[in-house]
């Protein structure tokens, strides 16, 4: 496609031919966060750049917090993939999508530095600002599409974006003894562990069994809120956290 005007001010323009129009008119009220798991910067840019690639986000953000727009807020990026959050099954429709420069997984998980991070803060207040983005509504790719991503992983700083005014966390609880519940545990507390899963946004089924999907679902939920041990085994720190998500969430709630 041909250039455009950054939306974001701090912003240059690097088009991606991949975009569409966002279904039923629809505007974004959800920032989704993503990590390239390419080994470099330039070839995970190329690649969201290639009409082929039939992917793309609406920012990029380098290791050293340069920021590129590849396609405008107004049009529909193709980020997010089969995905889900609260009912909503098209997430690319309703969503800013945001590839964070990092290899990934397949690259040993490294570090976020702090120049990308400040960088990403500011993008996502300002785009929060500008489309009006609760706090509980900046999520990863893999709160959306559990067990098949994992970006942004981690390691991913949840909790220095939430104390720079981006995203929705509470303190972990610590890791303790006590219950828990894992795959092939049945009963009411799985089914209540389920609804409130369910209730924040995840997919969960809420069938009283602790399915392989419900395993899934954990392990997402850990990955971004409790991320000392991903394990997919709902134990009281994972339990009170997440209770603890669903109290709070009274605060952004009018």
């Amino acid at each position: 496609m041909t250039s455009f005007e950054a939306d974001y001010r701090k912003a240059s323009v690097r088009p991606s031919p991949n975009h569409g129009e966002r279904a039923g008119g629809r505007k974004p009220d959800m920032i989704l966060l993503h990590y390239t798991g390419m080994p470099t910067r330039d070839g995970a840019l190329e690649w969201l750049c290639r009409d082929e690639s039939q992917v793309s986000s609406h920012y990029f953000v380098s290791e050293d917090g340069e920021v590129l727009q590849l396609v405008p807020e107004e049009r529909r990026a193709w980020h997010a993939g089969k995905s889900y959050w609260q009912g909503e099954t098209d997430i690319n429709s309703l969503s800013i999508g945001i590839e964070i420069a990092n290899a990934g997984h397949p690259g040993g998980l490294p570090e976020y530095p702090q120049e990308q991070i400040q960088a990403l803060v500011e993008l996502c207040r300002d785009c929060g600002q500008r489309w009006s983005i609760v706090p509980e509504r900046v999520l990863g790719h893999s709160d959306v599409a559990p067990i098949r991503k994992v970006d942004p992983g981690e390691k991913f700083p949840w909790k220095d974006l939430h104390r720079a005014g981006v995203g929705h966390w509470v303190e972990p609880a610590p890791i303790a003894g006590g219950r828990f519940f894992q795959r092939g545990d049945r009963g009411q507390p799985v089914e209540a562990l389920q609804s409130m899963l369910s209730l924040y946004g995840y997919a969960t089924e809420i069938t009283g069994e602790f399915s392989d999907r419900t395993a899934g679902d954990v392990e997402a939920f850990q990955r971004h809120f409790r991320p000392a041990r991903i394990d997919g085994i709902a134990d009281f720190s994972t339990i009170d956290t997440l209770h603890r998500l669903l109290a709070s969430l009274s605060h952004y709630v009018s």
